[in-house]
């Protein structure tokens, strides 16, 4: 049996590190578990510049959307209104060969807008998405 040497009377000085390490272990596990989760999903897309798109512009293949700086859009070369976009985007999908929504905007449109257009791609069966810049020819002085 053993005894204690130390009165009653004394308070405890010593840390007891089990629980600590338990906790800590714990909350090692919840993160590791967690963090997988974490992970924000997005939408993949395929960048690309203006002069590479030449080989699959054709309509049957892929599905062409222009955003301009004024706001008009073009949908396979015609105009849509932002309203009617995704019923012209379904429509369009179902003639494509490979469900690919190129999204083409000049360098002057906001983010939102291209986000939205992808978006609505997306939602409309766009399997594939690509971002192409509009390449403005500089004027000749």
């Amino acid at each position: 049996m053993a005894v204690s040497s130390s009165t009653d009377d004394e308070p405890i000085t010593d840390i007891n590190l089990t629980p600590l390490v338990d906790v800590s272990l714990v909350l090692v596990i919840i993160f590791m578990a967690v963090a997988p989760m974490a992970i924000q999903a997005g939408i993949k897309v395929l960048e690309s510049r203006a002069k590479t798109m030449e080989g699959k512009s054709s309509v049957s293949e892929n599905v062409t959307v222009t955003l301009r700086e004024s706001g008009e859009l073009l949908v396979n070369g015609k105009a849509t209104e932002f309203e009617k976009l995704f019923e012209a985007l379904q429509t369009a999908l179902l003639a494509a060969k490979d469900k690919m929504v190129v999204i083409s905007a000049d360098e002057k449109n906001r983010v939102g807008q291209v986000v939205e257009v992808l978006d609505l791609a997306r939602q409309a069966g766009a399997v594939k998405l690509a971002i192409v810049k509009n390449e403005t020819v500089p004027a000749k002085t």
